[in-house]
């Protein structure tokens, strides 16, 4: 198998395993109308995130069937993947806190400090 099926694979069914646990969640959430004023705040979150995990795991899943069948149309998939990987990672990544990537203004005002004169 080659590396990118592998890559493919771990993608798919991490994207897989994320999908089914948020519409496993949706589900509590109809069964226990009991607390829906409670969590009535969460409803649109879950349905975004359950719109993006869902579009992920077709797309993954795509993307490895046609990798392993050595599709035409698998570069396409495969770009558009990409391309929702990318769109998920600017959308969720955290701007502030320990794992916020550095903003261009603060990158190069390090960069400034440290130039000689």
């Amino acid at each position: 198998m080659k590396p990118l099926a592998v890559l493919l694979g771990i993608i798919t069914g991490s994207a897989v395993a994320l999908a089914v646990s948020l519409a496993l969640t949706g589900i509590v959430f109809v069964l226990l109308p009991e607390y829906g004023a409670r969590i009535a705040p969460e409803r649109a979150p879950l349905l975004t995130g359950l719109v993006w995990s869902w579009s992920l795991a077709a797309l993954a899943a795509a993307s490895f069937v046609g990798e392993l069948r050595g599709a035409r149309w698998r570069i396409a998939c495969q770009l558009l993947l990409l391309i929702v990987l990318a769109a998920l990672a600017w959308r969720y990544w955290p701007r502030q806190g320990p794992y916020a990537l550095p903003s261009a203004a603060s990158a190069w005002s390090s960069a400034a400090a440290t130039l000689p004169g």
